[in-house]
């Protein structure tokens, strides 16, 4: 997901996260996040408190290279979470805070967009920040949000998409299983430049075939 489905320039509503119900408690997504437990990381639902942390981890070169520009402001991000939250609880988009294992902190996000009614067809991409590369983050975070997508949302089908340039996001999509399936030509703007996608899928079938090769997750 290197377009972002978050317009900043767009955002006028006010900077406040929707109530929850007093006295309520819902196993329902659209309500609040489950937490998703592994043994490096946990994903949980975004808090106004991540918008610094996200600031400094989602904002240097290396990780915005081949993104739609992040928020520039702690306040910005502020907002992308509170409208985060809005898309939850309207049924249209999730967004997990990768926290790594032993730390309270926000480092990277991972986000999926329904593309049709129901979430049948949906969008994801990933972002994380620079010192977690290669730390086994992203596998074991990917996994987890597959899990989550294919058994409580009823995903059918996940896409991605990641500018051909893009050789450490192929790898990571490659690397859990996605296939390539084809060339989406100029297809994406970045620094006044239009760039290839890799568009990539993964068929919800085909991961429940294959993931008890891997370790264990945890829903909360």
């Amino acid at each position: 997901m290197e377009k972002m489905p978050y317009q900043p320039d767009l955002d006028t509503a006010p900077l406040a996260m929707p109530a929850a119900t007093p006295g309520v408690v819902s196993s329902d997504w659209r309500d609040g996040l489950p937490l998703l437990t592994g043994s490096l990381l946990t994903l949980r639902e975004l808090r106004p408190s991540d918008a610094p942390s996200l600031l400094a981890m989602l904002s240097t070169e290396e990780v915005t290279r081949f993104i739609s520009p992040p928020p520039t402001s702690v306040e910005g991000f502020e907002r992308f979470i509170a409208w985060a939250h809005r898309e939850r609880a309207g049924g249209r988009y999730v967004c997990f805070a990768v926290v790594p294992r032993g730390s309270d902190s926000a480092v990277g996000l991972f986000q999926i967009r329904s593309l049709e009614p129901d979430f049948g067809t949906s969008e994801w991409g990933f972002a994380l920040g620079s010192a977690f590369w290669g730390s086994g983050l992203f596998t074991e975070g990917a996994r987890l949000v597959l899990d989550f997508a294919f058994d409580v949302l009823g995903v059918h089908r996940m896409e991605a998409r990641a500018a051909l340039r893009n050789g450490r996001g192929n790898g990571a999509l490659r690397k859990i299983g996605a296939m390539q399936e084809g060339v989406l030509r100029r297809s994406f703007l970045r620094h006044g430049e239009y760039l290839d996608q890799a568009l990539w899928s993964v068929l919800a079938d085909d991961w429940r075939d294959t993931r008890n090769d891997v370790g264990p997750r945890t829903v909360h």
